[in-house]
């Protein structure tokens, strides 16, 4: 490496070591990562007249309609000798449109308008693109679409589980799908392949289109059900308002209401629920205070059954406006999951195949932005899953050989292929991956007016292993040296500075189990300038205490070590169970603690046994405690907060394409406080205390044992009263606390505090205390 790269000044570099004296030691590594990323804004502004007009490529990319009708064609396909346009725009004349080879791989096509000025090819005309490689004998093999496309066709839903999908004859009466055009039929279903089939949309003044996808599958896995029935996962993400409610300012820019900003201090709380999993059918009409319906097995659904209303208000004021909409919400942000077009259903969204399409399982675009312009104006922030981490292995309806050959967008050979997902790599020193992958952060910013992302398979990008068979025992070494892919560190670090720079309120979020040092630190301190990054390390830390470990065996100090490890001044959203726990092959918190009792000793008309009552104890004990103590925010999968039982699991081969389980069905400020004070971690008593934001929590996780005159250490003197308790009846608990007691300090020194009270713990209970003389305004 060039001595000059060790030699870069990190802005504030020595921030982040006098934060963390122990960096000190790889000094010249974040100088060298800087120095990367600096070169390559340089070269960005040098050559493309800076990242703001190198990430609106996708003006100029895919297909553009320009002012007088005319068509623009453009590609990036290094590796092909030949590039053709066909549709029923010119009678499927696989040769009579030729794109013209430009510089560094590029192909450009011009259409010009017809006579009577309108667009030579029309709304909702067919189009493919041909690669003549190898002299067309292969012309099929490379009947490809293009990266930078927009969405899809769908089939029409019909009774009794049957799909239809009508394809008009071409002008001249002839079959659409020609003589020796190739298909497969298998298990009753008939699909188009090595056709992939696009339509222009000549009402959007850019570039959208719409394509029809027919994945090309092995006929063992043959299924239209990628196709045929739609879903989608989200996370909701519920930001706390506890005890007051939350103005959020809206604005209008165009004919879209444009990104609510958090307020200082807000923290997410997430959860993440599956769209068709979870919602009931509504009526069409959009009612005042719901989400926009989506399009899904034909019917309409809404957002707002998702949203569980709480005691918290969002209120939404217009510009200069009184008082527009109240809803009475917790949640302001929403992160929309599988949005990025995917062939594979069960892939659940993470085999990307169009990454400028959103998915056609949900609808329309247009419901998309529809979706996101309503959750704007109730103040809802929208965030998306992307990936970018790695791409689908097809080859004729994703990126994977699109010019041929085993590269363009990806490393060639071993490099460019997980050995675990069986998906493709990315190439991210490569000058065209880069503005491919960057410009397409920028269209579902601008497009669809997004706020931010959650970046899928951080820890995979991070490391030429992949995180594949390391266990990251938090050895600094563990995160510097060869071993680590700085050409993507350095993608990540161009992602966050551009959108953090083009969009101030922007939110980031990685997926990360590695600890990566720095990753939530900002780039001008040499880290990768991420907001928050996944505490991954405490959902497993729970599965294995209830797997491995009897309730008396409980380790109080492990379980808050477990609860409180993360770096300081990196913010992390916690989470005692996410979606993978709910997936088939594994075990919701509830199962483990329940498992099949909750089918048969969970109804009110009966006492509950001991089974359930330990469950519902611990369950809403793990939670809180999570939330309170694990992070800066919370995270949730849909169904878990009330105990769902069953797993999740979508149509596949190894489940007989089943849906059965591809569905689940159900009708506060100390997050934004800095890391809690632990005043007690009591291994015989199982007790844990500890104070954030003023508020004590209690847990008694003894399964037996309960304590009458348990003093508990406080900071602030005053009155305090209980707000929270995990065993009221309500709560499936045994209403032995008399919320109506008031708890007067004591100035009585204990466990490094100056003040105390004395308290009743039941057993397997939480409680949470607040101050009555202190003003909570979080």
């Amino acid at each position: 490496m060039a001595e000059s790269e060790y030699s870069v000044s990190v802005p504030r570099l020595s921030s982040l070591l006098q934060m963390d004296p122990y960096l000190k030691t790889f000094e010249k590594d974040f100088q060298r990562r800087y120095g990367l990323f600096e070169k390559q804004l340089t070269l960005l502004e040098e050559a493309e007249g800076g990242f703001d007009q190198f990430t609106r490529s996708y003006k100029s990319y895919g297909v553009q309609r320009m002012p007088d009708n005319s068509l623009v064609f453009k590609e990036w396909a290094p590796a092909a000798e030949a590039l053709f346009l066909t549709g029923d725009f010119n009678g499927w004349d696989n040769f009579s449109h030729r794109y013209s080879k430009k510089d560094f791989g590029k192909w450009e096509l011009h259409i010009h308008p017809k006579e009577d000025k309108t667009p030579a090819v029309a709304h909702n005309s067919k189009l493919k693109a041909l690669d003549d490689k190898n002299q067309m004998q292969t012309l099929a093999d490379w009947t490809r679409m293009n990266g930078w496309d927009n969405f899809s066709h769908r089939y029409s839903k019909k009774d009794f589980g049957k799909w239809e999908l009508h394809i008009h004859p071409k002008e001249d009466k002839t079959p659409a799908v020609a003589h020796n055009s190739k298909l497969k039929i298998n298990q009753s279903l008939m699909k188009i392949n090595q056709s992939l089939m696009k339509a222009l949309d000549d009402k959007n003044q850019m570039q959208t289109l719409a394509l029809s996808q027919f994945r090309p599958l092995d006929s063992d896995e043959l299924s239209v059900n990628w196709i045929m029935f739609p879903s989608v996962w989200l996370s909701i993400c519920l930001f706390s308002h506890s005890f007051l409610g939350n103005y959020i300012n809206w604005q209008t820019r165009g004919v879209a209401v444009w990104r609510s900003s958090m307020s200082s201090g807000e923290k997410p709380l997430m959860i993440e629920p599956h769209w068709d999993a979870a919602l009931k059918e509504r009526d069409r009409e959009t009612q005042d205070g719901e989400l926009p319906r989506v399009h899904s097995h034909g019917e309409r659904h809404s957002v707002i059954d998702l949203l569980s209303c709480t005691d918290s208000r969002v209120t939404v004021r217009g510009s200069g406006e009184e008082e527009k909409r109240g809803a009475t919400l917790s949640y302001n942000c929403i992160q929309l999951m599988a949005i990025m077009e995917h062939a594979y259903y069960a892939s659940f969204g993470y085999q990307v195949t169009s990454f400028f399409a959103a998915s056609s399982r949900y609808g329309t675009p247009e419901e998309l932005k529809e979706l996101i312009d309503v959750a704007h104006s109730l103040g809802i922030i929208v965030l998306l899953d992307v990936v970018h981490s790695h791409a689908s292995k097809n080859t004729e309806d994703g990126l994977n050989s699109f010019d041929g050959s085993d590269s363009c967008f990806f490393h060639s050979g071993p490099c460019g292929e997980h050995s675990l997902w069986d998906s493709r790599l990315f190439n991210y020193s490569g000058w065209e991956v880069l503005r491919f992958l960057l410009s397409n952060l920028r269209w579902w910013m601008e497009e669809y007016r997004f706020d931010g992302f959650r970046f899928d398979g951080v820890t995979s990008m991070l490391y030429h292993h992949h995180g594949i068979g390391s266990g990251f025992s938090g050895d600094y070494t563990e995160y510097f040296g060869l071993h680590v892919d700085e050409d993507s560190l350095v993608y990540l670090m161009l992602a966050n500075h551009i959108l953090h720079t083009l969009y101030q309120d922007c939110i980031t979020i990685a997926e990360d189990v590695s600890g990566m040092p720095t990753l939530c630190r900002p780039v001008q301190e040499g880290g990768l300038g991420f907001d928050y990054r996944l505490a991954m390390a405490i959902p497993d830390k729970w599965i294995q205490i209830l797997k491995e470990f009897k309730d008396e065996d409980w380790n109080m100090g492990n379980i808050v070590y477990t609860m409180t490890n993360r770096r300081y001044g990196e913010k992390c959203i916690a989470y005692a169970e996410s979606h993978d726990q709910a997936l088939v092959g594994d075990k919701t918190l509830a199962f483990w603690l329940m498992d099949k009792d909750m089918y048969t000793n969970m109804s009110a008309l009966i006492p509950m046994n001991s089974v359930i009552d330990r469950g519902i104890q611990l369950h809403k004990m793990i939670r809180l405690l999570t939330h309170g103590l694990g992070g800066e925010g919370y995270l949730n999968f849909m169904g878990n907060e009330f105990g769902h039982p069953e797993w999740l699991d979508f149509p596949r081969v190894g489940n007989n394409e089943s849906y059965h389980y591809a569905r689940r069905q159900f009708n506060l400020g100390w997050l934004a406080a800095p890391p809690a004070y632990i005043s007690a971690k009591h291994e015989g008593d199982k007790v844990i205390v500890f104070e954030r934001a003023n508020v004590i929590f209690i847990f008694n996780f003894h399964p037996t044992n309960s304590y009458s005159n348990y003093r508990v250490a406080l900071g602030p003197p005053g009155k305090y009263k209980i707000k929270l308790d995990s065993d009221e009846i309500q709560y499936g608990g045994h209403g032995r606390l008399d919320h109506n007691t008031e708890f007067f300090t004591e100035p009585m020194e204990f466990n490094n505090l100056p003040n105390s009270i004395l308290v009743y713990i039941p057993c397997r209970t939480a409680i949470v205390l607040a101050n009555e003389e202190i003003d909570y305004f979080y």
